[in-house]
């Protein structure tokens, strides 16, 4: 129902098809007759095009792995004209139809397609964004500026030899990016989430005040009263700067579980 979108030199599955538009013009209709050569990915291209006119997601059931894989494992794109194909490949004839084209820096793109100085310079505008989303309280939008950020980052981080120099320096980035993303879940009562992130983070750096905090709040909404004690110490013990803060923490726990306590006993009363 919508047109299709290539992003030219990004190695769509069908490269003829880059070609084949970069020699039009907005506008224009054209047909084009493409030798087998240059057809052989149309079968899975097709495929997940139907899926999405279906309303489908167009990689339910695959594996995390190549379309050709996925093809291995399950023998059939699930359509009899594109398995035929797929057995008998054959010159195909394209009738395209090119409604715009825009230029490289019109257009936004998604994280994956980014270069890595892209991502580089994307990361401050996200971490912006997110900050100030949160103090519009918008949680939930912060988080995701925030997400995305560390998924830049971490595609960056992917390509580098762990601990050396070039990942440190991303890491360093990542680390507070991640920090605002568990206090926006905090804020959205999404504690296992909190726990999640944190204890991954603290994997790494466990002199990390801030993270220890965060997962000690995280622990204290669940009902973790121990661990939540042992994080709030920790805190106090890395920065006693924070001990303040920590003091009100403890106080509020204690007086949580207190009254946690009481209405337990009140509830086996009533039942026995």
């Amino acid at each position: 129902g919508i047109p299709m979108e290539i992003i030219v030199g990004k190695m769509f599955k069908l490269e003829i098809w880059e070609t084949l538009l970069s020699s039009m013009r907005a506008g224009e209709v054209a047909e084009f007759w493409c030798d087998t050569i240059h057809t052989g990915m149309y079968a899975l291209v097709s495929r997940g095009m139907r899926r999405i006119a279906e309303g489908r997601d167009p990689l339910e059931g695959q594996k995390h792995r190549c379309g050709m894989g996925n093809m291995f494992d399950y023998h059939s794109t699930g359509y009899p004209d594109l398995d035929e194909l797929q057995r008998t490949p054959q010159p195909l004839i394209f009738i395209m139809e090119l409604f715009r084209v825009e230029e490289p820096s019109a257009y936004k793109r998604d994280t994956w397609a980014m270069s890595k100085e892209e991502k580089l310079a994307a990361v401050p505008v996200l971490h912006s964004e997110g900050n100030r989303l949160v103090l519009r309280k918008e949680f939930a939008q912060a988080a995701a500026k925030y997400q995305e950020a560390v998924i830049c980052l971490r595609n960056l981080q992917a390509k580098e030899k762990p601990w050396e120099d070039g990942w440190l320096k991303l890491e360093s980035l990542v680390t507070p990016l991640v920090l605002n993303y568990c206090q926006c879940q905090l804020e959205l009562g999404e504690y296992y989430e909190v726990l999640e992130h944190t204890t991954e983070l603290l994997q790494k750096h466990n002199d990390n005040a801030k993270a220890y905090f965060k997962r000690a709040k995280a622990h204290a909404a669940v009902w973790n009263e121990r661990e939540a004690r042992e994080d709030f110490l920790r805190v106090a013990h890395l920065d006693p700067s924070m001990a303040a803060a920590v003091k009100k923490e403890l106080k509020q726990l204690g007086e949580r579980m207190r009254k946690k306590h009481v209405e337990d006993r009140k509830r086996y009363q009533g039942l026995f």
